[in-house]
């Protein structure tokens, strides 16, 4: 490929609107364009990029037994109906009507697709274990586009779908599938990423793991342990040690004018561990109320809660008289019997606390749960912080990071086999659901986040394993019929030697070629000028300034195809 031929420009600055470094180094780059709202046409060196990040997945996806297969992107509300999926999903999902009238939705993810692929052939345990993927176009009207191909709201994704008899099975081919995913992100170039304990969302199941890159411009908040523990902000399991603190009557004081818990600590001259916190949530269905009470030093995952609830849930507006809920005086003694109540496990072993009495300038001290509230169910709802003590090594080591989800694996169980009931006969004769997993990597968000961690201040810096081409070839003198000899032998040989390569011969400054090549990232360059020719050859210099060569011209195409074999196998073996 001839830069001259090809289609798409560099710029020197990027659009204002690009804030994180991989969106404007690839927009600067001539790698995309924008079309809407998380949605980006990509020209010829973002998809060359994309195309062997695809071949890896294929590659390891392949080794651990998938089945390449091709789901629609449209498909009729029927099968969504089955799973329950159609009315769960809230407006993310695309929906419309075909011309004749058919509901129809398009794909954002593929569970319902595989499993009607898969119902009415694998009828029998002989047919299991099995494994099936695709890499297809996605559509999700994701309403926080940001950062170029990070969050999109078309995409292309590898999303793979496993069937097993048992969960044993499903575990260990999970297992094989977590270590397949630890080689696709090594071989693309990935350095500073993890696997983390994750919330499933709305893909179902119980055990989830998120693949994330760290960086400080993740949108993802990772609670990390020295001792190994990694979650997901969603899933983190908080530990807190607590002190019982003497036992007290139950006591209702005057406290004008505290609705927060900086006031009434403040007020009452206690630690915030003493307080116990209410905030209000209502149900999306009915909009009735749901307070979850929590030490006061700590916040409500709402993911926690909404999962703990099983149902959804927004923070309460315009809170009515007739509830009976006093705002910023809200405690759990008293309350009408009508609202559902959560305590956070936070609060298990306090035995004098302080909490709303439930009307204007007032508040209880001594709340004992125990004596005054009977027996009470703690559950885990809280968010998890910086210093937390950790579930694992009992040490308050959390750190909080923040990351790029690049991957995520689920173990689904029975959720959508039952729902849509796919069933196969087991050695008894007897009828069984099959058990599930799901495996999702975004291809174009993988490219980014590459982009994201390895740059400079002039361009990507590409692995060898994904980059557009590997060699780039800069002419400086194209009136120079000594360079332009050169310069088109050396092309004319990495061709014929295998090697993916990019020509420059543009008649331009030698600075704007160079500023181009950096935006291109192309591992190696070889620049061939009067200067190099006079000191008897061709420069070569890696995009990375790990390397600096002068090779004669004879031997610079065998020299570089043989540093193009050197550093793939070097990417191999650090797998």
């Amino acid at each position: 490929m001839k830069v001259a031929n090809m289609l798409g420009e560099r710029f020197k600055n990027a659009p204002k609107d690009c804030v994180i470094e991989s969106h404007a180094l690839m927009m600067r780059g001539g790698y995309m364009k924008y079309m809407a709202n998380g949605i980006f046409s990509l020209y010829t060196p973002a998809k060359r990029i994309m195309r062997k990040i695809e071949q890896i997945i294929r590659e390891e996806m392949d080794a651990v037994d998938g089945q390449e297969v091709m789901f629609p992107v449209a498909m009729p509300a029927s099968l969504w109906e089955e799973s329950g999926r159609y009315t769960s999903i809230g407006s993310e999902m695309a929906r419309w009507k075909d011309r004749s009238g058919n509901p129809m939705v398009l794909g954002m993810t593929h569970e319902e697709a595989a499993v009607h692929l898969a119902r009415d052939t694998a009828s029998s345990y002989a047919d299991y274990p099995f494994m099936i993927y695709q890499i297809q176009t996605k559509f999700r009207d994701e309403p926080r586009a940001r950062g170029g191909l990070i969050r999109v709201r078309e995409f292309t994704m590898k999303d793979a779908y496993s069937f097993h008899t048992s969960q044993s099975d499903l575990e260990r081919y999970y297992a094989r599938v977590y270590d397949a995913y630890n080689r696709i992100f090594k071989r693309c170039g990935c350095k500073n990423f993890i696997s983390v304990q994750s919330d499933s969302g709305m893909m179902g199941g119980s055990i989830s793991h998120e693949f994330m890159l760290l960086t400080e411009v993740g949108e993802d908040t990772l609670a990390v342990c020295p001792c190994g523990y990694r979650a997901n902000m969603e899933a983190a399991v908080v530990s807190v040690t607590n002190e019982p603190g003497e036992i007290a009557p139950l006591t209702k004081v005057s406290t004008p004018d505290t609705k927060t818990i900086e006031d009434l600590k403040n007020f009452l001259h206690m630690d915030e561990k003493q307080l116990a916190k209410a905030v209000v949530y209502q149900k999306n269905e009915d909009d009735s109320y749901v307070i979850a009470f929590i030490r006061g030093d700590l916040e409500v995952n709402e993911t926690k809660l909404r999962n703990h609830l099983g149902f959804e849930i927004h923070p309460a507006v315009d809170i009515t008289e007739e509830s009976g809920i006093v705002p910023g005086f809200i405690g759990p003694v008293g309350l009408p019997k009508n609202i559902k109540v959560v305590f956070d496990k936070s609060l298990a072993g306090i035995e004098n606390l302080v909490c709303g009495a439930n009307e204007a300038d007032a508040h209880y001290t001594g709340l004992n749960v125990a004596r005054d509230l009977g027996n009470v169910s703690y559950v885990d709802v809280a968010k998890t912080f910086a210093g937390a003590v950790c579930p694992e090594c009992g040490q308050p080591h959390i750190r909080i990071e923040k990351g790029i989800e690049i991957g995520n694996i689920f173990q689904l169980g029975k959720k959508y086999t039952e729902s849509m009931d796919m069933t196969y006969l087991d050695e008894e004769g007897s009828r069984q659901y099959p058990i599930m997993g799901c495996y999702g990597i975004g291809v174009g968000r993988l490219c980014a986040s590459v982009c994201q961690e390895s740059h400079d201040n002039y361009g990507p810096i590409w692995p060898i394993t994904i980059a557009p081409w590997q060699v780039e070839i800069c002419n400086l003198r194209v009136d120079d019929p000594a360079v332009k000899e050169a310069a088109d032998r050396l092309y004319a040989e990495l061709i014929s030697l295998g090697v993916e390569v990019l020509y420059d011969d543009r008649d331009i400054r030698p600075g704007a070629m160079f500023a181009d090549a950096d935006l291109f990232g192309i591992p190696l360059r070889a620049v061939i000028s009067p200067k190099s020719l006079a000191a008897g050859g061709i420069e070569i210099t890696a995009r990375d300034k790990s390397i600096k060569e002068n090779i004669p011209a004879d031997q610079a195409a065998a020299w570089l195809r043989n540093k193009v074999t050197e550093l793939l196998c070097a990417a191999s073996n650090d797998d």
